[in-house]
C-alpha cells in the first residue's frame, strides 16, 4: 500500500484538474511476548490440506541483542546510527521532527537519518548494498517482509524484546503480526494505513443516499453506484484503478482477507513457504467480476495503473465529468482534506468529504496492514543493534504514537496511543481519521487476517495489478485471474528455487 503520500503532486494535480476539469484480539504469531505453537495440517474452504506448519525458527539460531551492550558503548560516548528510510514531505518532516526529538533527549544514542527517495530506492540500495555498506536500521514496506527474512541481514526485533522484556500488549495484535512468521517477529510496524473509502458527501445526498452511512458491503456499494449515476449525482459513482501498490492489489489481497480467504497457500506462507497463489479460484473470480460490474452496471470508471499515486482523488475534483466516490490510502487522509475540502471543488468543504470503510465482504469489516515497518540491520555490532532498539521503542511510545499519528493520518499501531492527546482529541473532534483504526481493529481473528508473506511479492502483486486492469477494461475475470496466477506461481517457483 502506499507508503508515500505525494502532497505536492496533489496539490498541482488537484488544481489541474479543478481548471480543466495508499478487533484488538490476539492472532497467530501476533505477539512478540508469547511463544508460538507448531500446528498441525488444517483445511480450509476453497483450499486442499495443507502441508504441517513447519516449526517455529528457534530464537537463538538468528542473530542476538543484548540490549545492556548500549550503556556499556555509551559510556564513552554516544553510539551513532544509522537510519535508512522513504518518507517525503510531510511525512519525512514528521519523523525529522521526532528524530530530532530523540536525539536532544538523551545522550546515549545519535540518529543520523538518510532519506533515500522513497520505498522503491531504499529497497534497491539495500539489496544492491552489502554488509559493510547497509545502515543500522532500515525501514521497509509490508511486502518485503520474506525477502528481508532471506536476506539474512537483519536482527529479530523479539530477540531485542525479550532482552530488554519489552511489554507487546499495548500494541495491535494486527500490527505486530503483519511482521511476524515462523514464530518470529522480525521487525516493528511503524507507519500504518489501510485502504478506505472515501466520498463527496453532497453527491451522495444529490442521489438520495445517507451519507453518514456510507456503503460498507460490496451489494451496498454497488446499489449506490447504480443510484449515484442515474440520478445524476455525479457523471461516474467510483474511480478506480490497477495500481500494484493501490487497487491492483488490494481488490484482490483486501477482499479476500475481509471474506476470510487466502490469498497464497500454506496459510498465505505463513505455516510454510507459499507454493502457489489461491486468487484464480471461485472466490477471486466471484470478487473481480463484481469489480467489473462497478464498471459495467455500477457507472464507475477506470482510470488506469493511478501513475500520479492520486488519480483516483483527481477524479473526484475533475469539472466534467466527476467521481463521487473512491478507495485510496487512509495516510493521504490529511492532504486528501485540505485539498479536495479547501475549494478545489466549487461547494465542497472540509466538512463535506467523507471517510468510510473499504467496502468489500464481511460488511466491509478488517483489514490487512500497509505502510512499512521498522528492521534492525545484521553484522554492526552488538551496540549498534542495541541502539537501534533504543530509537525504535522511542518512536513506539504512547505519547510518540499519538503525535505521528495525529500529524501523518497512519493509524497507531499500539491502543494506548488512544488515550493521550493529540490523537485522543483529534479522534474526538474529526471521527474520519478513526475510521482506519476501527476498520483495522475489526479484523477477524486468523490467519486469513495476515496478509500473504512471499518472497517476490512486489512481483506478484504487479501480475495481480496486471489481471485487474484486464477485467476493469473489460476482460474475463477467469482468464485474466489465470493467467496472472501462472505469472505469480511462475516467480514464486524461481524465487524459492534461489532461496531454499
Amino acid at each position: 500500500m502506499r507508503g508515500r503520500v505525494a502532497v505536492s503532486v496533489l496539490i498541482v494535480g488537484a488544481t489541474l484538474a479543478a481548471a480543466s476539469c495508499r478487533s484488538g484480539q490476539s492472532l497467530t504469531n501476533a505477539g512478540i511476548d508469547r511463544k508460538p505453537t507448531p500446528t498441525t495440517a488444517s483445511t480450509v474452504p476453497g483450499q486442499t490440506t495443507v502441508p504441517p506448519t513447519t516449526l517455529p525458527r528457534k530464537l537463538d539460531s538468528l542473530p542476538p541483542c543484548d540490549v545492556s551492550k548500549l550503556d556499556t558503548a555509551a559510556a564513552s560516548g554516544p553510539v551513532n546510527i544509522t537510519f535508512w528510510h522513504g518518507l517525503s514531505n510531510e511525512l519525512g518532516r514528521e519523523l525529522e521532527r521526532l528524530t530530532a526529538l530523540y536525539n536532544s533527549s538523551q545522550t546515549k544514542v545519535k540518529v543520523n537519518l538518510e532519506f533515500q527517495g522513497g520505498y522503491e530506492q531504499t529497497i534497491d540500495k539495500y539489496l544492491q548494498s552489502n554488509a559493510e555498506n547497509r545502515p543500522d536500521m532500515v525501514q521497509m514496506p509490508e511486502y518485503m517482509v520474506q525477502q528481508m527474512i532471506d536476506t539474512k541481514s537483519i536482527v529479530p526485533t523479539q530477540a531485542c524484546a525479550e532482552s530488554a522484556k519489552y511489554d507487546t500488549s499495548p500494541f495491535l495484535p494486527q500490527a505486530l503480526g503483519a511482521y511476524a512468521t515462523e514464530g518470529v517477529q522480525w521487525s516493528m510496524p511503524f507507519n500504518m494505513s489501510v485502504p478506505v473509502l472515501y466520498f463527496l458527501k453532497p453527491r451522495l445526498t444529490a442521489a438520495g443516499l445517507d451519507p453518514n452511512k456510507p456503503p460498507r458491503s460490496l451489494e451496498e456499494l454497488l446499489s449506490a453506484s447504480k443510484q449515484i449515476v442515474s440520478s445524476g449525482a455525479a457523471a461516474y459513482s467510483i474511480s478506480l484503478d490497477s495500481d500494484f501498490d493501490g487497487g491492483g492489489g488490494w481488490y484482490i489481497e483486501q477482499w479476500l482477507s475481509k471474506g476470510g480467504e487466502f490469498y497464497a497457500d500454506n496459510e498465505n506462507g505463513r505455516a510454510a513457504p507459499a507454493t502457489k497463489v489461491l486468487y484464480d479460484g471461485a472466490p477471486g473470480v466471484k470478487l473481480l467480476s463484481y469489480l467489473q460490474s462497478l464498471i459495467t452496471q455500477g457507472g464507475g470508471v477506470y482510470v488506469g495503473d493511478n501513475a500520479s499515486g492520486q488519480d483516483t482523488l483527481f477524479k473526484l475534483a475533475d469539472a466534467t465529468k466527476p467521481a463521487a466516490m473512491t478507495i485510496a490510502t487512509s495516510a493521504a487522509l490529511g492532504p486528501v482534506l485540505s485539498i479536495l475540502g479547501g475549494g478545489v471543488i466549487p461547494g465542497i468543504t472540509n466538512p463535506d468529504v467523507g471517510v468510510g470503510f473499504m467496502p468489500g465482504p464481511n460488511n466491509g469489516a478488517g483489514a490487512l496492514v500497509g505502510g512499512a515497518s521498522l528492521y534492525i540491520v545484521d553484522g554492526k555490532g552488538g551496540e549498534k543493534a542495541a541502539a537501534a532498539w533504543d530509537f525504535i521503542t522511542f518512536l513506539e511510545s504512547a505519547a510518540n504514537q499519538s503525535a505521528w499519528a495525529a500529524a501523518t493520518g497512519y493509524v497507531p499501531v499500539r491502543q494506548d496511543a488512544l488515550d493521550l492527546d493529540p490523537i485522543k482529541s483529534l479522534y474526538i473532534s474529526d471521527p474520519r481519521f478513526k475510521v482506519a483504526y476501527d476498520q483495522l481493529a475489526s479484523s477477524m481473528p486468523g490467519p486469513t487476517s495476515q496478509g500473504p508473506v512471499i518472497g517476490p511479492l512486489k512481483q506478484v502483486r504487479r501480475a495481480t495489478a496486471a489481471a485487474v486492469a484486464d477485467v476493469l477494461s473489460g476482460g474475463d475475470p477467469q482468464t485474466a485471474l489465470s493467467k496472472a496466477a501462472q505469472n505469480a506461481n511462475d516467480l514464486i517457483t524461481n524465487y524459492n528455487a534461489q532461496n531454499p
